[in-house]
């Protein structure tokens, strides 16, 4: 009989319960990577937050435990306990085990809420090895325990609650290892989406605390909500106006916050967040928002004659030019675009967002004409540049400076044509450059050397980055266009490895040309074709074994247990272009053998900083971070 006759009722598979959680764990949390772990603390997290924006909740703690596991602490109201009718268990272990199980979906109990898609805390129970809960309400401190997803006992009630404590819930689970190809939780990643949590949700006390060895702790808090998030991402920039703009407004039971201030920078960094969740992919309250200030911006310039001899009315480009932004909404019924809630789609939005904008500044220029001249005097600027640039040379003008078909002379193309496959090592010096193109596997791995620092592109508009010749390669290499042209479909290659030396130089280039990608080409960086080489900074040999270590630490402990203290050589590369084309190949070039670190905007309000701080003209705050830094053997996820 035929494979094909086979098929039939007994060949479909029900997976039950939480089993299709663990048999596809990255439709539920996007991936098993180091993003999909600490998605699961953000998921326990955003049933904390839910309290507090239901108003039940002040204050959470997150703790990284020296075993590896990770617990999410509230002051809530405290899980359900009682025994729920359908299932005849208690509430706590239905929506421990049950997908689509929680309070969320009446607007009953939440009014707003993140956790929208009522799947969070059962696939944390499913994609861990061990979990338990405690539940303090009722007049109780109740307790149980799971294992993969499956009750480990009962619910148990423990002890009588104390008349000083409060309710709430506790929760700590363990990763399985079986799952995720990490189990190691970053502390810099948690930091960062719980600053922004809290910077969005005014009033609430989140503590971090990492009791793993040198672990760190941080308390975030702020009454100044969204206000202070501006601040903060403007830290290192000049603002052209003291005071943050900011005004809410609510509609339809959507509520709409708004916060910006214009700073003498050239880049823009808007933050847009639904329920939230960051939207790194916008939606209707992003475009409502650009919409509206772009429409107000020229209307308020026209009324008060302030465009000077300008012929045309401010693009967006040019009114969003060094502002940011946050623009927070909170909606009883948003509707995401998958699990990952990247974009929101509620059609509504867009115009009670647009509504807000619009009468928001109408009440803040009228008050406050100064800023207001401030920020169209800069637009116009901006919208000086922009014609200038269009009437520049050839090499100046965005889409004639790279519409010459040519490869650079200088790659070293592969021979394969699926960008799937293929490999582009942007390679630092033309020495290091010559070794690569000999090590390289020619059939899929292609070279670019380009030799020096490239124009920081944080301290310059597109035009002036256009004219540098090594941007330019850079550019053409990949095939995607920039700025407004940038098409990913065109990407020549799906993996671009930033390769140089392992020092203090080496970061600066790679950093420029992360800026570069950051600011002009971020789908590349979100689709994940951005990685930095890791190459070594030693070979030390000893009895026949060879070992290429990363760091000075690293040395230390090869030299003391692997060669008992007395390597018979140690070799320091000083640079790429010191390696032999055959160490090259082994140690950075070869997949078998080489570590690449994927680099990647996990949180883009983060990023924006990281960029202002090593990039921009802040001298104070970038010594901090390279004090602060300067040790880890690890490159930062961006």
């Amino acid at each position: 009989m035929s494979q094909e006759s086979e098929y039939g009722a007994g060949q479909i598979q029900v997976l039950e319960g939480l089993q299709a959680v663990r048999k596809r764990p990255a439709m539920y949390i996007g991936s098993t990577d180091a993003r999909g772990l600490h998605h699961l603390v953000f998921e326990v997290v955003d049933n904390s937050i839910d309290e507090a924006l239901a108003g039940y909740c002040d204050a959470i703690e997150v703790t990284v435990h020296d075993d590896g596991t990770v617990s999410v602490a509230d002051d809530g109201r405290g899980i359900p306990v009682d025994t729920h009718d359908e299932y005849d268990k208690p509430a706590v272990e239905v929506i421990l085990t049950v997908l689509h199980a929680g309070g969320k979906f009446d607007n009953k109990s939440y009014q707003v809420s993140g956790g929208l898609h009522g799947v969070g805390v059962s696939v944390v129970n499913a994609l861990s090895e061990h979990l338990e809960v405690e539940v303090r309400r009722d007049g109780a401190v109740w307790h149980q325990e799971f294992a993969q997803g499956e009750p480990a006992g009962p619910l148990e009630r423990v002890r009588d609650l104390e008349d000083d404590e409060s309710t709430g819930t506790a929760i700590r689970f363990r990763p399985d290892t079986d799952i995720f190809e990490t189990d190691e939780f970053s502390y810099s990643t948690l930091e960062s989406r719980l600053r922004e949590l809290a910077f969005l949700n005014s009033g609430v006390c989140i503590e971090l605390t990492d009791e793993r060895e040198g672990g760190d702790a941080d308390t975030f808090e702020y009454e100044g909500g969204i206000r202070e998030f501006v601040e903060y991402l403007n830290e290192t920039k000049t603002p052209l106006h003291e005071e943050v703009i900011y005004f809410e407004d609510e509609d339809q039971n959507i509520q709409v916050e708004v916060a910006m201030q214009a700073t003498d920078e050239l880049q823009g960094s808007i933050h847009a967040f639904a329920n939230n969740i960051n939207t790194r992919e916008g939606g209707t309250h992003l475009t409502g928002f650009k919409t509206a200030l772009t429409r107000y911006v020229n209307d308020y310039a026209d009324d008060n004659d302030l465009l000077g001899d300008l012929d045309e009315n401010l693009t967006g480009e040019d009114v969003r030019e060094g502002l940011t932004a946050v623009v927070s909404v909170k909606h009883p019924d948003p509707q995401f675009e998958g699990q990952t809630k990247t974009k929101l789609g509620n059609s509504e939005v867009r115009g009670i967002v647009e509504s807000a904008i619009h009468d928001g500044l109408a009440t803040y220029f009228e008050e406050n004409p100064r800023t207001a001249e401030a920020i169209v005097s800069k637009a116009v600027e901006a919208a000086k540049a922009r014609k200038a640039a269009k009437k520049a040379e050839e090499l100046t003008r965005r889409k004639n400076a790279l519409e010459s078909t040519a490869l650079p002379g200088k790659l070293a193309d592969c021979q394969t044509r699926d960008p799937t496959e293929a490999e582009l090592f942007v390679v630092e010096g033309d020495s290091a450059g010559g070794s690569a193109k000999q090590a390289r596997d020619r059939e899929f791995q292609a070279i670019l050397p380009l030799f020096g620092k490239v124009l920081n592109v944080e301290k310059h508009r597109l035009d002036k980055v256009l004219e540098n010749d090594k941007i330019r390669h850079f550019i053409t290499a990949l095939g995607t266009g920039i700025g407004e042209e940038f098409d990913i479909e065109d990407a020549r290659y799906h993996k671009i490895i930033i390769m140089s030396d392992a020092d203090v130089d080496g970061a600066h280039i790679r950093t420029l040309y992360l800026t570069l990608l950051y600011r002009y080409m971020k789908p590349l960086l979100e689709a994940g074709y951005v990685y930095a080489a890791q190459p070594p900074l030693y070979r030390i040999r000893h009895r026949g074994e060879t070992y290429d270590v990363m760091t000075e630490a690293e040395r230390e402990r090869v030299v003391a247990e692997e060669c008992d203290g007395e390597p018979d050589q140690i070799q320091r590369f000083k640079g790429l272009g010191e390696m032999n084309p055959e160490q090259l190949w082994d140690t950075t070039m070869n997949p078998e053998n080489r570590i690449l670190k994927q680099v990647t905007i996990e949180d883009a309000a983060a990023a924006d900083k990281m960029f202002s701080v090593l990039m921009g003209d802040a001298v104070e705050p970038r010594k901090q971070f390279i004090k602060e830094h300067a040790s880890e053997a690890d490159w930062v996820d961006i």
